[in-house]
């Protein structure tokens, strides 16, 4: 049986923006990272991954994709890379096109599984005999949880970690674009989003964003249809590779309602659904608290998967 416990954050964090805007500021100094360009799936543009290296060739490696622009400096990378080193593991954090201060041609989206498969196959001709394990965060883990969905028995990794996923994205949407979460989220991702696009646009809503931008790139006929062939909750059944799918139960992106339940998983998906931990936060402890809760768990449970492999 897999041992974990839930994230409990200081009495007086208990709201889950405050937890998940807090969380950028307990991040630990960024590690040293050594930096690769390689060609994306298109053959079109160069991606960033940063790598982190063990003095243990045959160590496993930790894979990391991102959310909606984040980056191997987003506070959950550091914190994840920084508890893979200490554990003496390779770690990677796999940038989509357009990230980690790299300038692309295409853009990227909730459900690029080509491109998924793309970098998960690169790794593997880098590391062929290392254990994998993937953690994907926010859009990365939708993206990742639709790949080990699409691919089942052929997925590269040995196990992975779906963290915060809007895998229902038709209700994270609809989450994102009233209330509070419209105010405090919209603003900071159309910064960065509206600079990247070919033309300017005035849109109010990350909805309206990917109306006008994300959906046509990408050959969908608008947001709707590209949230519904997108979102990963249709292939959570069909995941035969370890997972963990973690939602807290306050996040904003995705409430408590829409999250998956146990009759909507494959047997190989174990979930973790704690009170707290807002969206991508998972402040723990007294005091100021810390967010090292979440690669813990995550890298505890990849062991776990691999000590237990028959019960999955």
């Amino acid at each position: 049986m897999f041992q974990y416990t839930h994230p409990i954050p200081p009495k007086w964090l208990r709201n889950a923006h405050a937890q998940t805007i807090y969380a950028k500021t307990r991040q630990s100094p960024t590690p040293h990272y050594r930096r690769e360009l390689w060609t994306d799936s298109h053959q079109t543009d160069l991606v960033a991954y940063d790598f982190v290296d063990s003095p243990y060739a045959n160590a496993p490696v930790v894979v990391l994709f991102h959310g909606l622009e984040g980056s191997s400096h987003s506070h959950y990378s550091v914190e994840l890379m920084r508890c893979v080193q200490e554990r003496g593991w390779h770690g990677v954090v796999a940038h989509f096109r357009g990230c980690g201060g790299v300038r692309a041609i295409r853009a990227y989206h909730s459900g690029d599984t080509q491109e998924i498969a793309h970098m998960l196959g690169c790794l593997k001709t880098r590391y062929p005999t290392q254990k994998i394990y993937a953690m994907g965060v926010s859009l990365g883990g939708n993206a990742l949880a639709k790949y080990l969905g699409e691919q089942g028995n052929l997925a590269i990794v040995d196990a992975a970690a779906v963290v915060s996923a809007p895998v229902n994205l038709n209700a994270a949407a609809d989450a994102l674009s009233a209330g509070m979460a419209k105010w405090l989220y919209t603003p900071y991702f159309l910064h960065t989003l509206k600079h990247k696009v070919p033309y300017h646009r005035t849109v109010k809503t990350l909805s309206e964003f990917d109306d006008v931008y994300t959906a046509p790139m990408h050959g969908f006929s608008g947001c709707r249809d590209y949230y519904t062939r997108c979102e990963a909750l249709p292939y959570l059944p069909k995941i035969t590779r370890p997972t963990l799918l973690l939602n807290a139960q306050n996040d904003p992106f995705l409430p408590a309602e829409f999250l998956p339940n146990s009759q909507q998983v494959s047997r190989s998906v174990m979930l973790l659904q704690p009170e707290h931990g807002g969206h991508c936060g998972f402040v723990n402890g007294e005091g100021r608290g810390n967010i090292r809760w979440l690669p813990e768990t995550v890298l505890s449970f990849f062991e776990y998967a691999e000590s237990e492999k028959s019960s999955f």
